[in-house]
């Protein structure tokens, strides 16, 4: 082997300009692989970090996820008589027996749940009328399963702990109405509540809708006004470990009867787009690598063209022809090896330099920094991937160099 290796390297330094230039090849596309991969890798996780942090891992509603089976179908399955235009027992929507329901939840381990009353309300305020998103709520529950207490730019959700007349509402509403904490305005259900209520905090989230339409009051409150009595519609549910919320989610709908829906089924399209994506940002800069892999090609096939003579010696000498395709072997291995490491050099310094660079997207005040991913399975892969296409372009010459037979190269010479 010690042989071998001595060859393979007299082969690349007695072509200088040749090696040099399938070396840059391997080092360019190894620091072009990690600089894209997390620049991409990087967009991938921010993105689901922000979909994970601001919206429900499970989300547990009062419905079901296939009607229910009617009691003649059950009694007469096959029954040639169907009945129509018979209207339901009208019945308050909601999740029945909600509290045990919630105990249940709450003994989860890793788990963090708060009930929900959601419906519609029309609010009215010096002659102005808006229809908005009435959402009840326990204000110590809400903190731990979302993130609106962080966007609170005015009051708190302690103040409307400590008010049952109490309600939030977003900046865009704050905006339009000319409210401000204290300010009093009406709330009427679509059921015929109506109440008078004092606004004890503003939120403000970014999205324009979100501000306008969403309000939040206490969840007794919202029984109330919604006619409503001891219900809740949703429960809100955050996960120690997000990555476990479809296997809980089904275990849940299992155990409570209730649809539940975990992050990942409610994002599926968005989350096959960022798929699809990795495998055209991947198959990109991996042929990045695969060019640069004929550099190595035509360098090594020149030198079996130029060493056909000393094959032959060697083969004469006693040299088999696997230890003749090791020596061409282990060229490739030694650009691939060289050029992985200095490519890995470069490309955290690209990486470097892509995570100082800022960006201010038009109409945001906050200044962006690129995200970049420095996860240790890139550095692997593009490695990997850079030993094995330098191994895959030494093979075919090297493997031509093996066949090599030297009685009629020898022969050929004389």
């Amino acid at each position: 082997m010690s042989i071998a290796l001595d060859v393979a390297l007299t082969h690349l330094t007695s072509r200088k300009r040749q090696t040099f230039v399938s070396l840059t090849g391997v080092v360019l596309g190894v620091a072009f692989f990690l600089a894209v991969s997390s620049l991409m890798r990087g967009s991938e996780k921010d993105f689901i970090k922000r979909l994970v942090d601001n919206s429900p891992h499970i989300t547990v509603s009062d419905e079901y996820r296939t009607a229910a089976v009617q009691p003649a179908e059950l009694r007469w399955p096959d029954g040639a008589v169907a009945i129509a235009h018979v209207k339901p027992q009208n019945e308050t929507r909601g999740i029945r027996g909600y509290r045990d329901k919630l105990a249940y939840i709450e003994t989860l381990p890793g788990v963090r749940v708060a009930p929900f009353l959601v419906g519609s309300a029309l609010l009215t305020f010096a002659g102005r009328l808006q229809a908005v998103t009435l959402t009840g709520v326990v204000p110590a529950q809400m903190k731990g399963v979302t993130t609106i207490e962080e966007k609170m730019v005015e009051g708190s959700l302690d103040a409307l702990a400590a008010n049952p007349n109490g309600v939030i509402v977003g900046r865009a509403l704050a905006d339009r109405f000319g409210l401000r904490l204290g300010s009093t305005l009406s709330v009427v259900a679509p059921s015929g509540g109506n109440r008078q209520m004092k606004v004890v905090g503003i939120f403000r989230t970014g999205n324009a809708n979100y501000d306008l339409e969403q309000t939040y009051a206490l969840l007794k409150r919202a029984q109330s006004l919604l006619d409503r009595p001891n219900r809740a519609n949703r429960f809100i549910i955050q996960l120690d470990d997000p990555y476990g919320a479809r296997d809980l989610a089904l275990a849940l709908e299992a155990r409570l009867g209730y649809k539940a829906v975990s992050w990942v089924e409610a994002s599926e399209d968005v989350l096959s787009v960022l798929l699809i994506r990795n495998i055209i940002m991947y198959s990109v800069v991996s042929a990045i690598l695969v060019v640069a892999s004929f550099g190595i090609y035509n360098t090594i096939s020149t030198i079996v063209m130029e060493k056909t003579r000393d094959i032959a010696i060697l083969k004469s000498m006693g040299f088999h022809a696997r230890d003749v395709r090791n020596i061409f072997l282990i060229e490739g291995l030694i650009v691939g090896l060289l050029g992985s490491l200095l490519g890995l050099g470069l490309g955290v310094g690209l990486m470097r330099a892509l995570a100082a660079v800022t960006v201010k997207p038009p109409g945001v005040t906050e200044i962006v920094h690129l995200p970049i991913w420095w996860g240790p399975e890139q550095y692997a892969m593009a490695a990997a991937f850079a030993l094995g296409s330098c191994l895959a372009a030494a093979y075919l010459p090297a493997r031509k160099a093996g066949r090599v037979h030297p009685v009629d190269i020898l022969r050929g010479a004389t």
